[in-house]
Formats: structure tokens, C-alpha cells, sequence
């Protein structure tokens, strides 16, 4: 921890205070100078200041450190406005607030019933020191798990309206950490693309790197950027700076109707946050509830009707149908077939898609047409469908182009409450500037008003919505399972233990998750029909419990599932949580996470192409015996990768399960308090 006098000769490197700093040796520093705000266990620690840069001075810059490391070293800030010019500089401190938070508060759905939202705060007022005076605050907030700022601008006589051109917010990192980086190959991107493993300061100018970004110091700090509370605002990407190789800047989304602009909004406004999450260990971002957090409060007061579940996708599998009768597509039989799998299995949803680039509702898939998304293909009975699903005790749920929700979302989500749908999937947004947003806003919004769960798919990360809208269940923002149907490198094992690590940051994901068609990494080959996946059953079924996300698929076709073991533990195992905990990771290569319902707990471990065997202590489970589940991989699981054994045995806290996986193996344990015991 960086004591008193070594952040007296840290706050002496700022030009603009340096004369201050070394005066003020003795006694408080002048708030109007120098803002500092530490994290409630103090191990964060924010520095604000003035620097000077080229041909500019009183320019806003911040350092964080971490147990009194540095890992960013004044970076500057600031915005450029059209036509008022840039807002970043030949500034005075005004004023200070400060303000400290500490509160508890539910969540549902999510990976732990309950938050703490615990902070410290400062509200740092500039204004322009000449004419015309403008003003802008600085909003910076410690918390014992990150750092985070935002900009907000004021309403002001010399600011009429707010139109930002760029942003220029830098992180200049300390040193040349190993970066988890997500290269796009634009503005326009459904963000589903390999990460890419390289120094920082090989990041270079001319890249587009989009969000999260996980950042691996040597001495094991880690640190994760990304944005939280995106409200009417541009997405944000990173780029290296051109001439200071480890410096990133921000890059927004221009707006589609007029590319020289990121942003238009009346006065006052705020920006996202930029958000720094801060562990010394990769495990401890992923059990952070940050972004979340830093999101407004539920704006749904009553949230009963939200149920969570599994859904069925015949998208993914090709409509594959086996030994009924009829040919699987788009027409009544099918979503019948579909309907009675549900039924028999416990699966709560059954979705209706599209099939060969036809949709439910008629027209091409891609591009959207027009097509009117209350009325079915002529080869589907809609209502006969509702019917029969109502009659089965399955609720549907309905996918659609985001520019047919865009058309049509305001008379036909009151429709589909009439009809009792339980969601809607809205796929193809592949952009994330204000009008964008804005759009998905106003869309989960109306969704809520209307009873309905919104899963989005070809769409930007997460950046905490589903805080203030708890029925937007899951976002995709990931390469995902569904490139196996023509992508010859398909999600590797590696690929998939660098997602939880990284992508899982921001929030939930949906992966396409539910193959039981494993094969091993050299008998892969993509294909449209049936498609396959490497690695073992018991990864398949792991995926559940490491993966965040609250209304995952079982996206096989029935005939897959048709006699095979493991399809029990999809329908039953639970999609929000009580509490998670990572009990070991290493990006890339392996992890273990346990998640509570309950008084019940599962534990799921993935592994990469390399055979390990994990320990894993049972010293979190709390008192009394607990009989183990154990869904492992087969001796012969190298060879034959669906292969699955089901162990049982009795536990306690001071127990370890060893979980040997096979290559790109899976191992998982659900543990279940005996009731002969006193419960805890």
C-alpha cells in the first residue's frame, strides 16, 4: 500500500500541483488541486489530477493503483465536441463532492441472489478557465473489486445541446501485461470472434478491440476493462495510441446517420461508465457483481411473472428429425414434436425460429422484408401451436429480425401477451451506436410492459441492463457453438475456458449449449444438420454451471437425447443462483466454479486439449453430509468423447473431490444436503 509521503512525491509529478503537493507535506492536500478516493478496504486507490500534455495544459488525468502498485499512470480524458471543439483541457476544479455508499439489494435472475453495491465517491466539477466557460464533471467511484469513471455533462448557458464527435478516454497501463484482446473488423459487429493473446503495447493504433479486455500483469494482478449503464450513448472499443505503444483510447460507434458523430442528446447527459474490475486473482472478476452495480435499480416493480428455464432451438440442429413420419421443418408436426419432447422432459420453452433462412413468420430471415411478425408461414397452425403447447404445459417463445422488431414491436408484443408467449429472441442488431441503444432499450423495455423475457442475439456485450430490467434473460456477444455449423475451427476447448475469463465480465451469455453429438478436436468437421462439438459428454454438461446465463438452450434435436444419460441434468440443473464461487481457473486452460441453489450446490470443471485432474476442497459447502452427484468422463472418453459415468457418494465440508477430465473433458458435481442431517 503506497503510504502518505510516497503519495505526496506521486502527487508532486503532476505539473500542475507539484508546488502544492510538496507544500502541503504536512496536512490535507488541497481538494481543489488533487482528488484521491480509496476503495472501502483501501486497496484501490484513485488519483485525480491536472497534467500537462503537449500544446495543452490543465488537462483531467487519473492513476490507479492497486495494494499501492501502479497500473495506470495519468491517463487523459476528455470529449470532442461538434462544433463547440474539443472539451479536454485549460481547466480549474470547482468543486468537490464526495459521497459513500453501502447497500444491499436482491437480484433475480443472477449468479448470486443478492449485491452489495459498496463505494466511495467523487464528483469533480471543472470549468474552462476562459471563455466560454464551459463546465463538465468527472465522476470517479473506488470499489473494493474496481474502479470506474464516467463523464456527465451539466446543462449549461454555453452548451445548448451535447454532440460528441469522439471520446478520448486513455488508460496508459503501467508496464506490458498480457492482454486477452477481441479483435472486430468494425464498428458494425455482432462481437463473435477468437480472442487474440499478445503484449499490450503490441495493440496497435489501426485496431478495433472490442469489450471486455483482460489484462495479466507479471506479479499476477489482473485487471478487465469495460463499460457499464450504456444509456443513449455510443458503444465504446479500444485502440493503441498512435507514438506510445501500452496507451489505449476510446473509440465510439459513429452514429449511421451521420458517421462524424457519436453521440447527439439534450443537457444534461452522462456517459457510461468505464469501468476498471481489479483482482489478484482471474476467479475474483468473475464472482464481481461491478457492472451490475453500476446500473440503475429494477425499474419492474413486480417481478414474479419472470421464469427462468431451459428452450429448446431447432435452429442450431438443422430442424434434424428422426423416425416420425414427417420431414422437420417449419410447420406444425415439428414445433408439435418439439412441444411433446418438452413435455416429457420438464424443458420449459420451446422456441420457433426460422430454417433455411425462412422465418417463422414468413420471408427471408436475412434481409427482413417486412413480413408481419403476428402471423405465421401458411405451413404452421399458430394457433393450433399455442393450443397444444398450452395444453402440454410448455410456453413458446418466439425469435424475430431486430428490424422487424424495430417495425412492429408496438403492436404485436401486446399480442403476444394475449397469446401467453413466454419471450422473444431478437437476433441481427450487429451494432451498438446510440440509435442502436436506444433501440434495445426502448425494446426491452416495451418487452417488460408487455410480460415478455428478451434474449438478443447478434448483438453488443453486456454492459448491466438487466439490473434495471430483469426480464433481458441473456445476450449472445460471443463465437459461440453455433460456428460449428461452418466454421472449420469450430469453439475449440481453449476458446471456450478464455470466455468465462473475459467475455462472462460483462454479463450472461448464450452459447447454443445442449450438443450431445461430442466428438473429439480431430474428428471434428463443421456441418449445417446435426452439427457436432469437441469434447466429452460431461463438458456438455459442465458448460452449465460455469457459464453464466439464464435461459440457456438445449439446442439438439430430440432424436439426439433419444436413450442417452446427461439430458436429466440439463432439464434440472437451475439457471440463477444464490451464490458462485471460483474455485480454481487459468485463462484458457481450466476452470471450476461452484454455484449454490439453496441449500444445493453444483460444481462444474472444463478443461482445455490437455487431460488434468483438479482437486477440488469441499471446505465452502458449510455443515453436514452431503450426498455427491458425479457426472465424469469415461475412461474411454479420449476415444469416445460421449461416453459418461454417473458416480454417488456421500461428503463433507472436509472432504476433497478429485474430478479427473479427459482432454477437452468435463467433470460435474451436484451436491445435495442429506436430509437425515440437520440442515444448515
Amino acid at each position: 500500500m503506497m503510504n502518505r509521503r510516497e503519495l505526496i512525491k506521486f502527487l508532486a509529478s503532476f505539473p500542475v500541483i507539484a508546488s502544492l503537493a510538496s507544500e502541503k507535506a504536512a496536512s490535507e492536500l488541497p481538494p481543489n488541486n488533487s482528488v484521491v478516493v480509496e476503495s472501502p478496504d483501501k486497496k484501490i486507490r484513485i488519483v485525480f489530477g491536472l497534467c500537462e500534455r503537449p500544446g495543452k495544459k490543465s488537462v483531467p488525468c487519473y492513476s490507479v493503483f492497486y495494494q499501492g502498485k501502479p497500473l495506470v499512470h495519468q491517463a487523459s480524458m476528455g470529449i470532442d465536441l461538434a462544433p463547440a471543439g474539443p472539451l479536454d483541457s485549460n481547466f480549474k476544479v470547482v468543486r468537490v463532492a464526495r459521497a459513500q455508499r453501502d447497500q444491499t439489494y436482491a437480484i433475480n435472475p443472477g449468479k448470486t441472489s443478492t449485491a452489495r453495491d459498496r463505494y466511495r465517491e467523487a464528483v469533480i466539477s471543472l470549468e474552462e478557465q476562459s471563455e466560454p466557460r464551459r463546465r463538465l464533471d468527472l465522476i470517479f467511484r473506488a470499489y473494493n473489486d474496481g474502479a470506474a469513471f464516467r463523464y456527465r455533462f451539466p446543462q449549461q448557458p454555453a452548451l445548448r445541446e451535447l454532440v460528441i464527435s469522439s471520446e478520448h478516454s486513455t488508460f496508459s497501463f503501467v508496464g506490458d501485461p498480457k492482454a486477452y484482446t477481441l479483435p472486430v473488423t468494425s464498428f458494425k459487429t455482432p462481437y463473435e470472434f477468437h480472442y487474440k493473446l499478445l503484449p499490450l503495447k503490441s495493440v496497435s493504433p489501426d485496431s478495433l478491440v472490442g469489450l471486455p479486455l483482460l489484462l495479466e500483469y507479471p506479479d499476477k494482478i489482473w485487471v478487465a476493462i469495460t463499460e457499464a449503464d450504456l444509456t443513449d450513448y455510443a458503444g465504446m472499443y479500444l485502440s493503441g495510441m498512435a507514438g506510445h505503444p501500452g496507451i489505449l483510447t476510446s473509440r465510439l460507434a459513429p452514429r449511421p446517420d451521420d458517421p462524424q458523430i457519436t453521440v447527439k442528446a439534450s443537457l444534461p447527459h452522462v456517459s457510461p461508465w468505464r469501468v476498471l474490475m481489479i483482482a489478484d486473482d482471474p476467479g475474483r472478476l468473475i464472482e464481481s457483481n461491478i457492472v451490475t452495480n453500476l446500473n440503475p435499480p429494477s425499474a419492474i416493480r413486480d417481478t414474479s411473472w419472470i421464469k427462468l428455464g431451459k428452450t429448446t432451438f431447432p435452429w442450431w440442429n438443422g430442424y434434424e428429425i428422426k423416425n416420425t413420419g414427417f420431414t422437420g421443418g417449419q410447420n406444425t408436426q415439428t414445433h408439435k414434436h418439439y412441444i411433446d419432447f418438452c413435455a416429457e422432459h420438464g424443458i420449459e420453452y420451446h422456441s420457433l425460429d426460422g430454417f433455411e433462412n425462412i422465418a417463422w413468420y414468413g420471408g427471408t430471415i436475412v434481409p427482413y422484408k417486412g413480413a408481419d411478425i403476428t402471423k405465421s408461414l401458411p405451413e404452421i397452425d399458430l394457433p393450433e401451436v399455442i393450443a397444444y403447447a398450452r395444453q402440454k404445459g410448455v410456453r413458446l417463445r418466439l425469435w424475430m429480425h431486430s428490424a422487424a422488431a424495430k417495425a412492429h414491436m408496438k403492436t404485436a408484443f401486446p399480442v403476444y401477451e394475449k397469446w401467453g408467449i413466454e419471450g422473444v429472441m431478437v437476433d441481427f442488431f450487429d451494432r451498438d451506436d446510440q440509435e442502436t441503444v436506444n433501440l434495445i432499450h426502448e425494446l426491452v423495455r416495451l418487452a417488460a410492459k408487455h410480460h415478455l423475457t428478451v434474449t438478443l442475439h447478434n448483438v453488443y456485450k453486456p454492459t448491466g441492463l438487466r439490473r434495471t430490467y430483469p426480464n433481458l434473460l441473456t445476450t449472445e456477444a460471443v463465437y459461440n457453438l453455433e460456428f460449428n455449423k461452418w466454421d472449420r475451427r469450430g469453439s475449440t476447448p481453449e476458446h471456450e475456458l478464455i470466455v468465462p475469463f473475459v467475455r462472462m465480465l460483462a454479463g450472461p451469455l448464450d452459447y447454443h449449449s445442449g450438443s450431445f453429438r461430442n466428438v473429439t478436436e480431430q474428428e471434428f468437421t463443421p456441418r449445417n444438420v446435426a452439427p457436432i462439438t469437441i469434447g466429452t459428454r460431461a463438458r456438455q454438461l459442465a458448460r452449465y454451471v460455469v457459464y453464466e446465463g439464464y435461459l440457456p438452450m438445449i439446442a439438439d434435436s430430440p432424436s439426439a437425447y433419444q436413450g442417452q444419460q446427461g439430458l436429466d441434468f440439463l432439464v434440472q440443473v437451475p439457471t440463477s443462483w444464490d451464490e458462485t464461487k471460483v474455485l480454481n481457473g487459468s485463462v484458457g486452460k481450466h476452470i471450476t466454479v461452484a454455484r449454490r441453489r439453496g441449500t444445493q450446490w453444483y460444481i462444474g470443471s472444463m478443461t482445455d486439449s490437455t487431460a488434468r485432474k483438479l482437486s477440488i476442497p469441499l471446505s465452502f459447502i458449510g455443515p453436514g453430509e452431503f450426498i455427491a452427484e458425479v457426472y465424469a468422463d469415461d475412461p474411454d472418453a479420449p476415444h469416445q468423447p460421449a461416453k459418461l459415468i454417473r458416480r454417488q457418494f456421500k461428503v463433507t465440508s472436509a472432504d476433497t473431490i478429485d474430478a479427473v477430465l479427459a482432454v477437452a473433458g468435463g467433470h460435474v458435481v451436484r451436491l445435495t444436503l442429506d436430509r437425515k442431517e440437520p440442515s444448515r
